[in-house]
């Protein structure tokens, strides 16, 4: 007799070669199978290639999306080698495309720092793709190999001379759409975005980027010989400066670690400007480390300490004034730090922070030597660094006594929480939200409407301060930002107040619910500028979101029953599927123009409602924008208007 459910040695499956990760690619994807891991492809192939360059052997990269939906990348580098590996009898290239764990990245005299996945990001882009071939020039002759789904087709084989002088590899992939179904293609602003990154931070290295899928084929050349000091200052590009240029500090530490010595190559750029805020970009190997890591903590460290002792040498403390705190000198920087070490350690596969400890050794010592002498040889720069550090010393002075006074109405002095907040039931923050409604008037009706199991509401009063213009001692004399501040719990970022506290979060959704007007678009604004100012952590674990509420209420004859739309398009293709029928429109310029069922129908019931998940994708294009149109700065916001005057859409 058989058994269903037997489980013997037979059950046990091997997956050979690159079966396993086709069988389960999110395994080896960051991003999975959705857009970003379809993207994740092309930057371990780009990875690669950047490699080379940083290893000396290569200085230009091109990259260019096909009209098939393949992607190329080329060097000018080494050529990725071809010759037979005695112990495996095949030619290293067939191995490093059909192999885990087989690449040069493990031998330190082939690279002495990399980006990539340490042998796993080429076998893993050859096994999710329909075709990848590669072309090597090397040796005067020109080599190439075929795979489809990460098998052989065609064995590398010499198709002839290669060109005078020219070395290196090509790799074009077509990611696999039985794979990766749910995309698009690539997406041309994305990888622009971080081809120009790269630019920066490999400081001179060529990058060309071809777009040949349209009609008219786009082509752009990235070359940044800056490098992080000219990324910081394209990072303050709408802000004004309080000295000429950006300032570098860079050099290569010698750290004794676990009884050997080990390079950390240290490159920060910063500029300081008249802004109220900051933003510090990290990189480990030219990976983007979102939650900082070592390399952060070494460069506060050392950044503080020689300010302060700046400070005190010259004399620039008068008697009575406060001390600047470490966050008053980082009030208005714009700051790049770049680390490239040999083996970098991450906290997760993700990569957000990096956690090596003589990565922080590097970078104190790199940045405490170079600032100390440029501060030295650059007074007025020196000079004027501390006397912005002064400027939120005092407003934080200030507000500290503005707040004994308030103390009792304060809620960033007691644990009070503020009493226009109509909590939820819930404590658990994964399953709690927070609406942040516009006027008491939408506020009463959400409050009516809503599901107060897990759905709390806090309506604000005309509109906040808008943080951008402001220091840190106006913003915590605000009402409805420390209104909003006490309700979700987890403090201030960068604001000279404690660090933000990402656990003490009371709710993991937090949701912007304004009117569809001109009004409510700039409420929206300005919370979207104050959370990425001082709770962009919230932005980062994917907590924001903005509600759309519907413009139009339809009922269609006798019907009692109303179909909402939410954009004018909508509406007028409803009208044509509805042709000949009589109909009674609504349109709801205000929340408060719903009564409470209406409200949980259109924009508050999970299961119907329209949430827009607030994100980054480019930090550089984010802090351009926002201090564009909610700086100090009038000339550009005029300029922006009048070039997009012309895409407004007027109600009237």
């Amino acid at each position: 007799m058989t058994v269903a459910n037997s489980y013997t040695a037979d059950s046990i499956k091997i997956l050979k070669g690159l079966e396993g990760v086709r069988k389960r690619p999110a395994m080896y994807v960051q991003g999975g199978t959705g857009t970003d891991g379809y993207h994740q492809l092309l930057t371990e192939i780009i990875d690669n290639a950047i490699d080379e360059c940083l290893a000396g052997y290569a200085d230009t990269v091109e990259v260019v999306l096909n009209k098939d939906g393949s992607a190329a990348v080329t060097d000018n580098g080494r050529g990725i080698p071809v010759e037979m590996m005695s112990k495996e009898g095949r030619p290293a290239i067939e191995v490093i495309f059909t192999e885990l764990h087989a690449g040069g990245k493990f031998d330190s005299n082939a690279y002495k720092v990399s980006g990539g996945l340490h042998g796993v990001g080429s076998s893993v882009v050859n096994a999710l793709s329909t075709f990848l071939e590669a072309q090597v020039w090397k040796d005067g002759k020109e080599h190439k190999v075929r795979f489809e789904r990460g098998e052989i087709i065609e064995p590398v084989h010499v198709v002839g001379d290669a060109p005078e002088g020219r070395n290196g590899s090509r790799i074009t992939f077509q990611p696999d759409p039985e794979v990766f179904r749910d995309t698009d293609g690539f997406d041309y602003q994305r990888i622009k975005r971080r081809l120009k990154e790269l630019a920066y931070l490999t400081g001179g290295i060529k990058i060309i980027f071809e777009d040949k899928r349209g009609m008219e084929p786009r082509r752009e050349v990235y070359q940044e010989k800056g490098g992080v000091a000219a990324f910081a200052a394209a990072l303050a590009k709408e802000e004004k400066p309080i000295y000429d240029n950006p300032i570098f500090l860079g050099g290569t530490a010698k750290v004794e670690t676990q009884g050997r010595t080990e390079e950390i190559e240290v490159e920060v750029g910063l500029l300081h400007t008249t802004s109220f805020g900051q933003t510090i970009l990290t990189y480990a190997n030219m990976i983007t480390n979102r939650d900082g890591g070592t390399h952060l903590t070494g460069f506060k460290t050392a950044y503080t300490r020689v300010l302060n002792n700046y400070m005190k040498a010259k004399n620039l403390l008068k008697k009575g004034d406060p001390a600047p705190t470490g966050d008053d000198f980082l009030e208005g920087i714009s700051c790049v730090i770049s680390v490239k070490l040999g083996d970098p350690q991450f906290e997760s596969q993700a990569k957000v922070k990096l956690l090596n400890p003589e990565a922080q050794s590097g970078v104190q010592s790199v940045v405490y030597e170079k600032l100390a002498d440029i501060l030295e040889e650059n007074p007025r720069s020196g000079k004027a660094i501390i006397a912005k550090a002064m400027q939120p010393a005092k407003s934080r002075e200030a507000a500290r006594k503005a707040r004994d006074l308030v103390r009792r109405a304060n809620p960033l002095e007691n644990d009070e929480l503020p009493g226009k907040l109509a909590d939820c039931q819930s404590s658990d923050p994964s399953n709690s939200e927070i609406y942040i409604v516009e006027g008491d008037s939408a506020g009463g009706s959400a409050k009516q409407g809503r599901e107060r199991r897990f759905q709390a509401i806090l309506p604000l009063r005309g509109k906040i301060l808008n943080v951008e213009k402001a220091n840190i001692g106006r913003i915590l004399k605000n009402a409805e930002i420390r209104a909003m501040v006490a309700a979700i719990g987890a403090g201030l970022d960068n604001a000279g107040e404690g660090q933000f506290n990402i656990e003490d979060v009371r709710y993991h959704r937090i949701i912007i619910m304004t009117d569809a007007d001109h009004d409510g678009s700039h409420i929206r604004t300005l919370l979207l500028t104050f959370f990425y100012r001082y709770m962009r952590p919230l932005i980062d674990a994917g907590y924001v979101y903005i509600a759309k509420p519907p413009l139009y209420g339809v009922r269609f004859g006798r019907s009692k029953d109303v179909e909402y739309v939410y954009d004018e398009d909508d509406l007028q293709k409803l009208l044509r599927e509805n042709k000949g029928r009589r109909y009674e429109i609504q349109r709801f310029k205000g929340l408060g123009e719903m009564n409470p069922e209406q409200l949980w129908e259109t924009t508050m019931n999970p299961e119907t409602r329209v949430l827009k998940r607030v994100s980054i994708d480019d930090v550089l294009d984010a802090n351009e924008v926002f201090e564009m149109l909610m700086g100090t700065e009038v000339p550009p916001r005029r300029e922006f208007i009048e070039d997009n005057a012309h895409r407004a859409e007027l109600d009237v």
